[in-house]
């Protein structure tokens, strides 16, 4: 049977110190709620003592939250202590986690006085009795104390043996060594696991806890290798947010274990499914953005551009996935279009959007794909949609826009140049308008030398798609030898939608006109 890996979340309180990620009161609460629905094990709800809204977060969080154990952080110092209690003490289950800084480094610097002794020797001494004396005050309002050497990762580790023996003695049931600053290698903190284990006589006593930082992005890297030499609960926090560059990430560390079940003999009770609603809550409130390409939670983590990557997908999603999207809350995998992607990528979307195409179709769609792909740097549905209803594809037409240049500026008069195809020839020509579309327009009349007698009855535009460089509609009412003719036109570029459904007309105009002459020939009417 697999061994069970305790989750502490500690989102709530060194998550939420990382800058400018502050929580309101009721943000907390909501938060904790949907940690719960996660299921961790522990939930960190704060810091009592450092403000009355932290009181009163950690206070309300174990009013109303149940299932985890919820821990507030205190000092070694009573009032820290006194207060942690006082907010927790209506919670169901609750955890009373303490700390010292315990490397010559926090030591030389934190307690420099000599109220803490003369020397390095005694000073140490004096932060043994005060993590001693936190601990068995601790003790006498709850069974479930955690003691922290903080800066374990640096500390002298014949001095981390002896502190933490002292703390189990006095009644902690949790020992938790943090990499503080994420200063240690993966195999320098499992050795580290490994020799607490060993060396410490009354370890058996407590569960060893490491709590992991990410300065030098390794901080899940030494939660996993700790996990390997004998730690059962981590610290983690929900998309690693945190001090600095943050703390070990809870979704990468879970789904390490849950995906890679065949090498790790460990569990965790965390419904992985509740993780993607717990990112966004998150980085909602706090403001934290994730990066798109984050493990398990970033928008690009079940996302698929390149052409042969999607064309493996498609045939087999394991060819390029280790975990399904659903397992961590999500719907489904994303093909995203761009200009790496495919045939295979777009054939697919386009019939789950339920078109299908003849090669020849399909040839002609993937061309125009590719230079929209070149504007844009990814294509949605509606750009799909678009293409698909872009009547160039599906219809002979009497026009067909070639080329296009515009010249416009604060003191130069609007020019258009346009060369258009038609059946049997190329007609090009330039002119000059009110503004840069009325210039299109006339440089596409004398272009094709038309003699309709065109007037334009109303002309709209509107952004029809996702993006920065978002297809925009044009919609013209025509009127082509007082019949009235509505055309539209899509592009990137709002004048070049304009030509685009200005030509539209034309051409309905045109088959229009070969119908009739069709229906006269081959339908006499008798007189």
């Amino acid at each position: 049977m697999s061994e069970k890996i305790h989750i502490f979340d500690t989102t709530l309180r060194d998550g939420e110190q990382a800058p400018g990620s502050s929580l309101e009161v009721e943000e907390k609460i909501e938060i904790a709620k949907q940690l719960s629905k996660l299921n961790v094990d522990v939930i960190e709800a704060g810091f009592p003592v450092s403000s009355k809204a932290q009181y009163q977060a950690v206070e309300s969080i174990a009013d109303v939250v149940n299932g985890p154990t919820i821990a507030a952080l205190a000092r070694c110092i009573e009032n820290d202590i006194e207060n942690a209690y006082q907010a927790l003490k209506s919670a169901e289950k609750y955890r009373i986690h303490t700390f010292a800084g315990t490397s010559d480094i926090h030591i030389m610097g934190k307690f420099s006085d000599d109220k803490y002794g003369k020397d390095l020797n005694e000073k140490r001494n004096t932060i043994i009795k005060m993590a001693v004396d936190a601990v068995s005050f601790a003790k006498s309002f709850t069974d479930d104390v955690e003691f922290s050497p903080e800066d374990a990762g640096r500390t002298d580790i014949n001095y981390l043996f002896e502190v933490i023996e002292a703390v189990i003695s006095a009644g902690a049931t949790v020992i938790n060594i943090p990499d503080t600053t994420g200063y240690t290698m993966p195999e320098e903190f499992g050795e580290k696991i490994n020799l607490v284990k060993k060396k410490v006589k009354n370890i058996n006593n407590a569960i060893i806890s490491v709590h992991c930082h990410n300065d030098l992005g390794l901080a899940v890297a030494n939660s996993l290798s700790a996990i390997k030499s004998g730690a059962r609960q981590v610290e983690c926090t929900i998309n690693g947010i945190g001090e600095r560059a943050g703390n070990a990430s809870l979704e990468e560390i879970v789904m390490s274990l849950n995906v890679r079940s065949d090498y790790w003999p460990y569990k965790t009770d965390i419904k992985t499914k509740e993780i993607h609603n717990s990112s966004k809550m998150v980085s909602k409130h706090t403001g934290m953005i994730v990066q798109a390409n984050k493990a398990v939670v970033g928008d690009n983590a079940f996302a698929h551009e390149s052409g042969i990557h999607q064309d493996g997908f498609l045939k087999n999603r394991e060819t390029y996935e280790i975990m399904t999207p659903e397992s961590v809350g999500l719907n489904k995998s994303k093909i995203i279009l761009g200009r790496h992607s495919g045939r295979h990528g777009i054939q697919s979307r386009l019939a789950e959007l339920g078109y299908e195409l003849s090669n020849r179709d399909m040839n002609k769609v993937y061309k125009r794909f590719l230079e929209l792909a070149d504007k844009k740097k990814e294509i949605f549905d509606d750009d799909l949609r678009i293409l698909m209803g872009d009547r160039n594809i599906k219809k002979n037409n009497a026009f067909d826009l070639d080329y296009l240049h515009v010249a416009i500026g604060t003191n130069t008069i609007p020019t258009a140049t346009v060369r258009i195809k038609t059946s049997d020839s190329i007609a090009e020509e330039s002119a000059t308008g009110d503004g840069p579309v009325a210039a299109s327009f006339k440089a596409i009349k004398r272009a094709l030398k038309l003699e309709y007698d065109i007037k334009l009855h109303d002309y709209k535009v509107r952004s029809i798609t996702s993006g920065k460089d978002a297809f925009g509609e044009v919609i013209i009412r025509l009127f082509i030898n007082d019949t009235l003719y509505v055309s539209k036109g899509t592009s990137t570029d709002t004048i070049k939608a304009s030509v685009k459904a200005y030509l539209d007309a034309l051409n309905q105009y045109e088959r229009d006109k070969k119908s009739r002459y069709l229906l006269y020939i081959e339908e006499p009417v008798n007189v």
